[in-house]
């Protein structure tokens, strides 16, 4: 495994280091008093715009794109993942240069398994970043950690698709420019179980699609909003089938491990501006007569944190490359332990660095706070934990026992989060 940046990958690094320094880090606080001074916590700031203009100028655009096509050269996940990180630094990095979920998933879907007609309608306006998207699969009264649980329900009646049913953590739905969704539900449930979901393209603005409500993450409004959306009677044409009727499960097993691991490469980008500012604050803060930087336990708290960070960097690494040479079954244990390992170290980090910043801390003076409760949900989003831990080992076991859950369970994470 050679992880040395390559020269494609070294030249873009550059460049969106300049672009974080120049345009990025100083907007944030721009960003965030347009949201305030709006008084809608879901309103889009014009400061993204201009952002978005720049990074396009600067050719910092699709960079998650792994596909070569009509639209341009793809990256490699390898080449991706130190990108990905550097824009996990910022929340809003990944928009501005139209690489946030749960559109990159949106857009690999369709480049994968779209038709023609569906990727001129809706994959090119979402690569150009004229429109947004969103991704309903999780459901509120099912466990949605087993997608086989999900039950809206897809029934063809003629030429449409007719929906019904509630998905909710409907990421973006609440984006100002989000035109499209992705829908997960059952058109026969007496196939075989893996085989009874389908996805379908539906508009929001699709009569009978209704959004009831945003969800909140530990009181956090996000701009894109975590909504909960009611299909009742909804109709789309059955030229909105994304692949074949059964084919859903196979498509999301193919959009989630991209989506998990773009999860994990942000998430160590936010983890470094987490222990940059732990360092930043330790050695301007006295207390008792002594620098906090001065002190064994927070020198210890910044030794574990490189130490950790390095760890997962490695894994994130070898997992991507892995995709790149096996592909992404291929890199499936990689990818399930990173998404693991990458939320919980980052979250330790981050959780210490609040610690240092005494109140401050958790206060919106620092984005530790906010940043500590996006990442607390990726213990949930595309999978929890333990389903990710169940299927490390399981297949560990069956080194030893190969007959060992054979039975054709196979548990998959929700999507409906951010993948």
């Amino acid at each position: 495994m050679e992880f040395t940046y390559s020269e494609r990958c070294h030249e873009y690094r550059t460049r969106l280091l300049a672009f974080m320094d120049e345009w990025i880090y100083p907007n944030e606080a721009v960003y965030d008093q347009q949201i305030h001074d709006s008084g809608n916590p879901h309103f889009y700031p014009p400061i993204m715009d201009t952002l978005k203009a720049e990074a396009k100028k600067r050719g910092l655009w699709n960079l998650f794109q792994p596909h070569s096509g009509w639209w341009g050269d793809g990256f490699s996940n390898l080449d991706y993942a130190p990108l990905a990180e550097i824009m996990g630094r910022s929340r809003i990095a990944s928009e501005a240069c139209n690489c946030a979920a749960p559109d990159t998933g949106n857009m690999e879907v369709l480049t994968m398994f779209g038709s023609t007609e569906q990727q001129q309608q809706w994959l090119r306006p979402l690569l150009d970043g004229e429109i947004r998207s969103a991704f309903g699969m999780t459901e509120p009264s099912v466990a949605s950690s087993d997608a086989t649980n999900i039950s809206l329900s897809i029934q063809r009646e003629g030429d449409h698709y007719v929906l019904n049913g509630t998905k909710w953590w409907t990421s973006n739905i609440y984006h100002k420019n989000c035109e499209i969704m992705i829908v997960m539900g059952k058109t026969d449930t007496s196939a075989p179980i893996h085989k009874q979901q389908s996805q379908v393209l539906v508009p929001v603005s699709t009569p009978g699609v209704t959004i009831k409500r945003d969800l909140t993450v530990f009181g956090y409004n996000d701009v894109e909003g975590h909504g909960e959306v009611e299909f009742k009677n909804a109709r789309v044409p059955v030229q909105n089938l994304i692949a074949n009727e059964g084919d859903g499960f196979m498509i999301s097993q193919a959009r989630l491990g991209p989506g998990r691991i773009h999860h994990c490469m942000r998430t160590i980008g936010a983890a470094e501006r987490a222990l940059d500012l732990m360092c930043q604050r330790a050695l301007t803060r006295t207390t008792f007569g002594k620098r906090l930087a001065d002190r064994a336990n927070i020198q210890d708290w910044i030794a574990e944190a490189r130490i950790e960070l390095e760890m997962i960097r490695l894994l994130t690494l070898k997992a991507a490359w892995l995709m790149d040479t096996a592909g992404n079954k291929g890199a499936r244990m990689e990818i399930a332990a990173i998404k693991v390992a990458a939320p919980n170290v980052a979250l330790k980090i981050i959780d210490r660095a609040i610690q240092v910043h005494g109140g401050g801390g958790v206060s919106q003076d620092f984005p530790l706070a906010e940043m500590y409760s996006a990442i607390r949900t990726l213990r949930l989003a595309d999978g929890p934990d333990e389903v990710h831990k169940m299927t490390i080992a399981r297949a560990e076991l069956r080194k030893h026992d190969p007959s060992f859950r054979t039975d054709g369970v196979n548990n998959m994470a929700p999507g409906g989060g951010k993948g």
